[in-house]
């Protein structure tokens, strides 16, 4: 189930590896939408809500060890509170939702990178969300050594090795081609402006 325009909002997620700049696309597309005189709510995950916040810290902790499948649950658990308490309301409201990570970071994360079954990861992922996919998902795609020299390793997925970013960004691209319809992937080691203008340009087709 596709997030629909127009009156039920329009639902746009980021996507990408470390260090890909997710964050600051969000804030770009965010303000040039407010700006059109849209009303606009930004989220992510794992956070969001008081529930994903505090699983947010657990999971990203480099003292954390969690099995793949538990790990996976855990992203399940906080995106189906974000879901039902933040994106879906706003979505019926007819606001903009934008949204840094979303079910297919599992995919790419836990499914890909980490070995969980894919066909598992689906379920959890039809289950957390109702159903619910973007309307635009956009993948910020960047060599793998390039995004982890801009992150830092300051967390406990960028702390992993570059194996397992490759991982990552083989499943990404993957997800990619199976679906373009819903997404856009950018090459993110452009100017941050050509990318945004790349966003925009896409996210204008939708309006």
């Amino acid at each position: 189930m596709r997030a629909a325009c127009g009156l039920n909002g329009l639902f746009i997620t980021l996507e990408g590896g470390e260090g890909a700049g997710k964050s600051v696309q969000l804030d770009a597309l965010a303000a040039e939408l407010s700006g059109q005189g849209r009303n606009v709510v930004t989220t992510r995950e794992p956070g969001g809500t008081p529930l994903g916040d505090r699983l947010r810290e657990v999971l990203l902790d480099l003292d954390s060890e969690f099995d793949p499948l538990a790990e996976a649950m855990l992203f399940a658990a906080a995106r189906a509170e974000l879901v039902s308490t933040v994106i879906k309301p706003a979505l019926d409201r007819g606001d903009f939702v934008i949204c840094d990570r979303y079910s297919d970071s599992t995919v790419a994360y836990q499914g890909y990178a980490s070995g969980v079954d894919l066909m598992s990861i689906g379920q959890l992922n039809q289950i957390s969300t109702g159903g619910l996919l973007p309307d635009l998902t956009v993948l910020l795609d960047l060599p793998v050594e390039d995004g982890l020299q801009r992150s830092g390793g300051s967390d406990r997925f960028e702390s992993e090795d570059v194996a397992f970013h490759e991982r990552v960004r083989k499943g990404y691209l993957a997800l990619a081609e199976h679906d373009t319809e819903r997404w856009l992937v950018v090459d993110a080691t452009q100017e941050r402006i050509a990318i945004t203008s790349q966003i925009l340009e896409r996210v204008a087709t939708l309006l």
